[in-house]
């Protein structure tokens, strides 16, 4: 008796600028797994992003959670346009997403990938995992501004950290830095920030006290900031909150050859909801429609995807064939090569065809 192939459904909202680029490459390369892993995905492609907004007022519908709970996950390019601010463009499409399906943890692991040189003198290697806080802390909607245009015109902006927030963020990291070296490097800023920091600094130590195996290291943002340029090689996992995690995770990225090549998963590491994968580069609208983009942080981060289907398999196979194109010298501009998007893109599919 034949079984039939496991399906997913995938939502696909390949938004603005560059993210209209490398989306085809990342969905290119999963179909062509899907067939030699035997597994099947229906995309479901979603015309959401800045021309939305410009046409309805809006960045999605009004009904758009809806349409992607009945999703398997959702498959994100970049959000964001010169002509629109940033704010409108993030909390009336991404922000939602990750809050309404409560993707509590944003994961950003980065590495430097065969052929691709750190921009540090000395630093061949790398492998760090970033756990970010993804729905509460800095991020907030709690706060206001008064007296809009006036000289004393006011602005405040509230961070929220809760217990359960801090301890399941604290647990997934642990359990992260515990199938690795065991060591966490916990992102605080307690000397200056009085009430929110000490508090997430007493909520860690307790949650890693609680998971034998791994230790705990707190260092303040800015000395870690600084270590990490330094002394990237002495890092592992690190837990940081929204805002922390958000920049800190773009400067590993940056250390390992390009912010281009980074992935992020918005997990619900309780699958209640569907989890979000994305690259970490924004739109870029400079070298939008040129060819110019690097298409691997949206492959990875669909690689990401598949790990999270299980297709573990399929997963390592995309990113193989990824690192056996720039090992081979096959680079996009933003690591030192020359070819274009679409150059890049059909190497990986012809190598994952092999």
């Amino acid at each position: 008796m034949t079984t039939a192939p496991t399906s997913y459904t995938v939502d696909v909202i390949a938004g603005d600028g560059i993210g209209l680029e490398v989306m085809p490459a990342a969905i290119d390369c999963v179909d062509t797994l899907a067939s030699r892993f035997d597994f099947q995905v229906t995309w479901r492609h979603r015309e959401w992003g800045s021309d939305y907004y410009r046409a309805h007022g809006r960045m999605m519908p009004v009904d758009g959670i809806d349409q992607l709970a009945s999703g398997d996950a959702t498959l994100l390019g970049a959000v964001g346009a010169e002509d629109i601010p940033d704010d409108v463009t993030l909390w009336g499409l991404l922000i939602p997403i990750r809050r309404e399906f409560d993707q509590y943890i944003n994961l950003r692991p980065i590495r430097i990938l065969p052929g691709v040189d750190s921009p540090l003198a000395g630093v061949e290697e790398l492998d760090i995992v970033v756990v970010r806080e993804n729905v509460e802390g800095e991020y907030s909607e709690i706060g206001g501004r008064f007296h809009r245009g006036r000289p004393e015109e006011t602005a405040i902006q509230e961070a929220v950290f809760t217990r359960a927030g801090v301890t399941r963020v604290a647990e997934y990291a642990a359990a992260q830095a515990l199938a690795r070296s065991g060591k966490l490097v916990s992102a605080t800023k307690s000397n200056g920030i009085i009430h929110t920091m000490p508090f997430w600094d007493e909520v860690v130590a307790e949650v890693v006290a609680a998971t034998p195996g791994v230790s705990v290291e707190k260092v303040l943002i800015d000395a870690l900031a600084a270590r990490l340029v330094l002394k990237p090689h002495s890092v592992d996992v690190i837990v940081a909150s929204n805002l922390f995690g958000d920049i800190l995770s773009d400067l590993v990225a940056a250390i390992a050859g390009s912010i281009g090549i980074a992935p992020s998963g918005n997990l619900n590491p309780a699958r209640r909801y569907p989890s979000m994968f994305e690259p970490v580069h924004g739109s870029a609208p400079d070298i939008a429609g040129r060819n110019l983009a690097n298409p691997v942080g949206q492959m990875w981060a669909a690689a990401m995807m598949l790990d999270h289907f299980g297709e573990n398999a399929a997963s390592t196979a995309l990113m193989t064939g990824v690192e056996a194109v720039l090992a081979s010298g096959t680079r996009t501009r933003d690591l030192g090569g020359t070819a274009g998007t679409d150059e890049f893109s059909k190497a990986v599919i012809d190598q994952l065809r092999r």
